[in-house]
């Protein structure tokens, strides 16, 4: 594929389901390059096979929710400001009507369970910021007083000034009248004109204070909303959350979960017969140990949590993993090996596949013994499937019919025996072509199966690709993730040099004599690390890089945690895994690629390394983006992902010509 061509990478987002399983809605969301942005609209598609239909018409409409009885469908949708808001629509289609009105837009939300009030959170401004006073822009907001470990998260900025809060507010019927602005008239003297309506319905909030609250469900007879406590800490960061139950009615709210439970928590879900289960791990004794976590489903029961499933035997930390109630059992996703499979748990903790294959598993949803799934695959960035059944969408065939690689699976024995697992994809034809290392970022997350346009551009411009899951990463086991915790650098340095000479052993389209590396985040870390080490590749690209573990502590929204888990305290151990201590070593030519406003990897950690490059006479070029955080590469403005893909291959187009 071509860097043009992300536009035909369209998504599936969490898909929802009617009670009684006679139809299903689901979000698309695909960049676009002339609107600068990702867009997308709710479809429906009648189930078991019908033939799916789009019901909205917005820029980017998302998250659908089906009413508990079926007739009415949720979503969020900016507003004129462009706010996230709560919309409601009949569920056979029709204009729909605003429900929200939150000054800084809606984060979560949840149906009541008789369908008269939805839950949301927000993040209420302090007064005299973001906007909350016309005329005074930031530059003249007054200073912001810090005195807990953390202020600030990558994709938000600051956060100590505008916590999250839980609200609630009617639903309003999408058959109502509507409201009209009034017009211009004569009034009596002290007669106020009347104020223009966008909402039906006034929120009332639940929560109020600095803390902030994440995530929403109603308990199974609707008098309480269950939400997940974030409070700031003061001296040292904790990663344990407490879980309130709120009462609708405002009459005051009691701890579900405590602290001393010990539990990071990640989702709340409530089944049929009124059980609670979340998504959690136990960030151990010190309440910062998350590397590999132990995520695992636990049940609320009398004697409190207790767990489920085995962290040890199934993975269920996959970003956007979530929990669907089945009858008396819970559908999870299970990561593994790059696939993310759904399961299917009993309370009792027996667990089995209900999907597999080549798919990565990204939402689901149930209504009695109908379930469905938004997947991922080799040839699709998402489609809509029916377990057991028929995959209902064909949102890939544009990218499919394309010129599109499938890649070639690999393990390699390491040097101590250990087997290392990946991935090579080439363009067509006998080569050698040139080679490119990818590192993926984490270091516990994983490459996949899925339609990648990393990779798929630099193949479609002559590059064959290698890539694994080296130590450290996410999907082999907790031991596998946990084996460099406080020795970065070592194992997971020896598996991604020895599978790339395994493969390059192993596939004469390979040529060996003309090899680049490439990484991001943890990828930009080890990338940085291997370079000043080895001295064989053409060129290298560190981009928004974990550089400097002594600077990041301090700046990054991560830093009060992240490198006392990963490298240690101690200075000296630091230093030995620090790629901007070994700098001075680099000669390879690199580029260096960063986000403006990355706060998990804070811009000083690339302009620091650039600068030593520069000053030591090692080939070095950066790129800056504006307006650019960390997740640039998957969810920026389309002109800036195609413009940052216009760099990478004008790089190695110098330092790793084709042909």
């Amino acid at each position: 594929m071509r860097a043009v061509d992300i536009e035909k990478l369209v998504s599936v987002g969490r898909p929802t389901i009617a009670p009684d399983g006679s139809f299903a809605v689901f979000a698309t969301s695909r960049p676009d390059i002339a609107a600068n942005r990702n867009v997308g609209q709710l479809w429906r598609v009648d189930l078991p096979g019908g033939a799916p239909r789009r019901i909205t018409r917005g820029v980017a409409d998302r998250a659908p929710q089906v009413s508990p009885d079926g007739t009415r469908i949720a979503f969020v949708r900016g507003d004129a400001d462009g706010k996230a808001q709560v919309f409601v629509m009949d569920a056979a289609g029709g204009e729909p009507v605003q429900a929200t009105a939150a000054q800084s837009g809606v984060g979560d939300y949840a149906w009541s369970p008789d369908g008269a009030t939805i839950a949301f959170t927000a993040r209420v401004a302090e007064r005299g910021r973001y906007g909350t006073v016309d005329g005074l822009d930031a530059a003249s907001e007054s200073p912001r007083r810090i005195t807990g470990v953390r202020w600030h998260a990558n994709g938000l900025g600051y956060m100590l000034d505008r916590p999250s809060h839980v609200f609630v507010v009617e639903t309003p019927d999408p058959a109502g009248e509507p409201f009209y602005d009034p017009a211009a008239a004569v009034r009596a003297e002290g007669e106020d004109a009347p104020e223009r309506r966008i909402v039906a319905a006034e929120a009332r909030a639940l929560t109020s204070g600095p803390t902030s609250h994440h995530g929403v469900v109603f308990t199974g007879d609707g008098a309480e909303v269950l939400t997940i406590v974030d409070e700031i800490e003061s001296d040292r960061r904790d990663l344990r959350t407490p879980v309130l139950a709120l009462r609708v009615d405002g009459a005051g709210s009691r701890e579900l979960l405590g602290r001393d439970a010990g539990l990071s928590v990640a989702e709340i879900a409530v089944a049929d017969d009124g059980t609670v289960a979340l998504l959690a791990s136990d960030p151990g004794p010190s309440g910062i140990d998350f590397i590999a976590p132990s995520d695992a489903l636990y049940l609320l029961e009398d004697g409190g949590p207790r767990r489920v499933t085995d962290p040890d035997a199934i993975d269920v930390g996959e970003a956007g993993s979530h929990i669907t109630p089945v009858g008396a059992d819970f559908l999870l996703q299970n990561r593994t090996r790059g696939r993310v499979e759904l399961v299917r748990v009993t309370r009792a903790g027996e667990v089995a596949v209900v999907l597999d294959g080549d798919v990565e598993v990204g939402g689901h949803a149930a209504a009695g013994e109908r379930i469905i799934a938004s997947v991922a695959s080799p040839v699709s960035a998402g489609e809509l499937v029916v377990v057991g059944g028929d995959v209902l969408t064909d949102l890939g065939a544009p990218l499919a019919a394309g010129r599109i690689v499938v890649p070639e699976e690999r393990e390699i024995t390491g040097r101590d025996g250990y087997p290392v697992h990946g991935w090579v994809a080439t363009p067509e034809g006998e080569g050698p072509f040139p080679v490119i290392l990818q590192i993926h970022g984490g270091p516990y997350a994983s490459y996949g199966i899925h339609a990648f346009d990393e990779t798929q551009v630099l193949v479609d411009a002559g590059y064959a690709v290698v890539y694994c899951n080296p130590r450290g990463s996410a999907g082999y086991g907790r031991a596998h993730g946990r084996s460099i915790r406080q020795a970065m650098g070592t194992l997971d340095f020896h598996d991604v040099l020895d599978f790339l000479d395994g493969v390059l052993a192993g596939d004469a389209r390979l040529d060996s004599s003309r090899v680049g590396i490439m990484g991001g985040s943890y990828g930009g870390y080890l990338t940085a690390w291997i370079i000043a080490q080895e001295h064989r590749f053409a060129g290298a690209i560190v981009e928004r890089g974990f550089l400097d573990p002594t600077s990041f502590q301090g700046t990054s929204d991560i830093g009060s945690f992240f490198g006392d888990e990963y490298v240690g305290v101690d200075p000296a151990q630091i230093a030995a895994q620090s790629p901007m201590a070994v700098v001075g070593d680099v000669v390879t030519p690199t580029l260096v690629l960063h986000s403006e406003l990355d706060f998990r990897c804070p811009l000083e950690q690339a302009t620091r390394y650039y600068s030593a490059l520069k000053r030591q006479g090692t080939p070095a070029e950066m790129l800056v983006f504006p307006g650019e955080d960390h997740e640039l590469t998957r969810s920026g403005r389309p002109r800036h992902r195609v413009e940052r893909f216009d760099a990478v291959l004008d790089w190695w187009q110098r330092h790793l010509p084709v042909g």
